[in-house]
Order: C-alpha cells, then structure tokens, then sequence
C-alpha cells in the first residue's frame, strides 16, 4: 500500500510538471491557472473564500490576484455585504485565455489517460474518491462507515 500512495503523488507531480509545461506555452503558472479556473467556475467568490479553497494563505493568493489584475485578467470588486472584503471576477480579456487553457487541459487528460477504457477510467476516479473520503473523514485518516 505505501508504494501504491508513492506512485499516486509521483503521478500527480508527472501530471503537475505536464501541465507547467503547457501552461507556460500561453504565459500563465499553474497557480495563475488554478485561480483562473475557480474563478471561471464559481465567479465573485471573496478572496478569502478562494485562498481556503485553493488551500494558500490569503496573502499569497493577493499578490497572485495582483498580477493578473495588473494583466487584465482579473478585477476585484467591492463586496457590497462588507466593504471591508473583495469579490473576484474574470475579465472577458481573460476569456480566450481561460478558453485555452481548458483546452490544454483536455488535451494533457487525453495524453495521460490514452489506452485506458471508460470503465477503467471510471474505477480508478471512484477509488481515488474513496481514499480521498478515507483520508479526510475522521481524525485518524479513516473513513467510518
């Protein structure tokens, strides 16, 4: 079991360092792109919601938003419920850019997971899910069923 959880952070780094590679093709890090994605996909979070999501402390995800704002792919919007907090939305200059990046995406799953049939694919995302569960759910890193 531990070689098995060796090679599931391997992969991930190998799929990490696959997409840094594309990703810098069109000018962006793979932080820049993790922003733009939320972003893409739940707008208008607050900037503390989004540095709890992605799991960084909120100054580092401001001066990430700083850059792309200073791009022109971000802007920050006052929350109207607290004028003390920022609410983040795309440009549509970030738009096309955003566009391609899914399409790197796509084209970098296709790559990793050639040769693999749909069921295969659909058992390895239900045990990662699971194991996910099991390290997340109870203090000790097991799920309690």
């Amino acid at each position: 079991m531990q070689m098995l959880a060796w090679e599931i952070g391997e992969t991930s780094h190998a799929l990490r360092r696959a997409f840094d590679r594309k990703a810098t093709e069109v000018g962006v890090t793979r932080a820049q792109w993790r922003v733009l994605a939320h972003l893409d996909r739940v707008p208008g979070q607050r900037q503390v919601e989004l540095a709890e999501r992605m799991e960084i402390e909120p100054i580092t995800l401001c001066r990430m938003v700083d850059r792309l704002e200073e791009g022109g792919l971000v802007e920050r919007q006052r929350d109207p419920a607290d004028r003390r907090a920022w609410r983040l939305f795309l440009t549509t200059k970030a738009e096309p850019l955003v566009e391609r990046l899914h399409s790197l995406a796509a084209d970098l799953a296709a790559d990793a997971f050639a040769g693999l049939d749909q069921s295969t694919i659909d058992a390895v995302r239900a045990a990662l899910a699971r194991v996910r569960a099991n390290v997340t759910t109870s203090p000790k890193g097991r799920a309690t069923a």
